[in-house]
């Protein structure tokens, strides 16, 4: 049975809202006072939830509240939620750069982490040198660092600027030569935030490879945050869904991606906002709803149906709309588009278009849609992103069966002509 190596006990985080520290002199005094008298913190109980969509009456809020959780020895834990979830001040707090308000953190091992661009390196020193700097925090000796120099510099494909100072590499460099370190220097627990997105293609897979590879093969542990669902899903046994600073869902990686996917779908496919919908000075959603074509369920026998009511600003222009789909993995798939008025004849006012999709078409899974409103196929009036996703399922004969997923992204029905002739 593999041993614990992360135990995470009601660990809360908060901070005061427009301040530089914990607040004024006298905040500090009250706190100082209360603790000495065996109280509690009394502005604890004034923060409130870390809803950054919602304005608040307290200046305290909670960035992370009650979070628990263990993660084994081995285990490569994806970590995800939106945007201002709390992720990114968990990791910092696992990483000792900041500390809990609440709770307790053990810990067994080192921990190498890579949280932003250039984390860990003195922009003064060379490569090489911050190399040599890094395992020495890490606690290497000089000879243990010599034998995996090499190792290192190859993987991160910076060999010909080794010895210029980092402060000279670029962005993509710089990230390529530290997660080289932090995966290559030997941490029991490596942990790794969005910062992989800097680098290019080829180098993202690279790492997703190592980090497959350091957990597998070398029982090490692994902490991974990404918006990317493609890359969670590929390297992560489990998943830990962080909503407004709180654990939502934790355990299997598919159950927790489908919380978090479940999550957008039911707020983004069926959404009537009357006169306070999204949009500028161009144009402005009333309404947005995707439904299956033919029957009850949305899925790839359905066909989509998306219907799109909404104000235009905007006279004497072609005016027209695109819906953008992609997979999770943020891969472009293809446009569905529709020229709403031409001749430059568009009027203000209120426009009301349907779009569908043909069936046979997208294989089961999981998409997201962007809207794009142009004008004259030149300029962009308004475009509404990373709001919407949705959702096809399985045909009606196939749902409920206990069948492998099909794979790809594309799934046509194929017309066929079988013919059999007369036995032997």
């Amino acid at each position: 049975m593999m041993r614990t190596v992360i135990k995470i006990e009601n660990v809360g985080k908060q901070y005061r809202l427009g301040q530089i520290g914990t607040g004024s002199l006298a905040h500090d005094v009250n706190r100082w006072w209360y603790k000495v008298r065996g109280k509690e913190d009394p502005y604890l109980k004034l923060s409130e939830a870390n809803d950054r969509a919602s304005k608040g009456e307290s200046d305290y809020v909670w960035a992370l509240k009650d979070i628990s959780f263990d993660v084994k020895q081995g285990e490569v834990l994806g970590i995800i939620g939106r945007n201002g979830a709390g992720k990114s001040t968990l990791l910092k707090i696992l990483s000792r750069t900041t500390a809990p308000t609440t709770g307790s953190i053990k810990v067994r091992g080192r921990i190498a982490s890579l949280l932003e661009v250039g984390t860990g390196f003195h922009p003064e020193l060379t490569g090489r040198n911050n190399i040599y700097l890094n395992g020495a925090i890490l606690g290497m000796t000089k000879n243990e660092i010599k034998r995996k120099f090499d190792e290192i510099v190859d993987f991160s494909g910076v060999e010909r600027y080794i010895d210029t100072p980092v402060k000279r590499y670029s962005s993509g460099m710089y990230v390529r030569l530290a997660f080289a370190v932090a995966a290559h220097l030997e941490p029991e627990i490596l942990i790794v935030d969005e910062v992989l997105a800097v680098g290019d293609a080829d180098f993202q897979k690279k790492c997703l490879g190592k980090m497959k590879d350091v957990s597998k093969s070398e029982g090490r542990t692994v902490l991974f945050v990404s918006h990317n669902m493609g890359a969670i899903k590929s390297i992560c046994s489990s998943g830990l869904l962080l909503e407004n600073g709180t654990v939502k869902k934790g355990g299997g990686i598919d159950k927790v991606l489908n919380s978090y996917l479940e999550g957008g779908l039911t707020k983004s496919t069926n959404n009537n906002w009357e006169n306070n919908g999204p949009g500028n000075e161009n144009i402005k959603l009333r309404s947005f709803q995707v439904f299956p074509k033919n029957g009850k369920n949305l899925d790839i026998e359905s066909g989509i149906g998306i219907k799109l009511i909404f104000l235009n600003f905007k006279k004497n222009i072609d005016l027209a709309v695109s819906v953008f789909f992609y997979t999770i993995d943020n891969v472009f798939l293809f446009e569905a588009g529709i020229v709403v008025t031409e001749d430059r004849n568009s009027r203000e006012g209120v426009y009301t278009i349907e779009i569908e999709v043909p069936p046979y078409l997208l294989n089961a899974g999981f998409y997201n849609l962007n809207l794009v409103f142009g004008e004259n196929q030149k300029y962009l009036l308004f475009s509404y992103e990373d709001q919407i996703s949705i959702e096809l399922g399985e045909t009606f004969f196939d749902r409920g069966k206990n069948l492998e997923k099909v794979q790809g992204i594309l799934r046509p029905k194929f017309l066929s002509n079988i013919k059999f002739e007369n036995g032997l």
